[in-house]
């Protein structure tokens, strides 16, 4: 069997799903106005313990543990329209569920990598 180089892995994909890598693109970009808006409106406060930096590992993992129970409401959301089969919230369906725990997903790699900073 052919190793293929990593650098090769997204070309092939690309040419094999081209459908599909193109949507997941369009969701990509879709995720990332939301995170920008959202930041916009909040601040890195919300997640930098009230300020706008992360200054040790001890205010990292409270970040952290924060961010676990955010995703949780999400979770138990994205439960709740499944077993429900609508949302009663206007605009809180299940494709935003599922962009808000990508999102969240993806702060806490910020956070983990010490991005989370002006």
């Amino acid at each position: 069997m052919e190793k293929i180089h990593k650098d090769q892995i997204v070309e092939l994909f690309e040419t094999e799903y081209p459908e599909l890598s193109e949507e997941y693109k369009k969701i990509g970009m879709e995720m990332y106005t939301m995170f920008a808006a959202k930041n916009m409106d909040y601040g890195l406060n919300n997640i930098a313990l009230g300020g706008d930096i992360l200054h040790d590992d001890n205010d990292k993992k409270f970040s952290l543990t924060g961010l676990a129970i955010r995703l949780t409401d999400k979770i138990s959301r994205l439960k709740n329209l499944l077993l429900n089969g609508r949302a009663f919230v206007q605009g809180e369906g299940m494709e935003d569920t599922f962009m808000d725990i990508a999102n969240y997903g993806i702060i806490g790699l910020l956070v983990g990598r010490n991005k989370w900073k002006k």
